[in-house]
């Protein structure tokens, strides 16, 4: 998976490598401020029990 996204990037690798660091940017943007806040309405920490 991670060689057929490498080989569809254009341009040399610093470039892919750019383009890489940006999606990954955006991904991490996208769970922190939109999918852990609305999993955190269903996971509550604080009602943990060992049994």
């Amino acid at each position: 998976m991670y060689a057929a996204l490498w080989r569809i990037l254009p341009g040399p690798w610093w470039v892919r490598v750019l383009i890489l660091l940006a999606l990954l940017a955006a991904v991490l943007y996208g769970l922190f401020w939109y999918v852990f806040p609305w999993v955190s309405q269903f996971v509550n920490p604080q009602e943990v029990t060992v049994g």
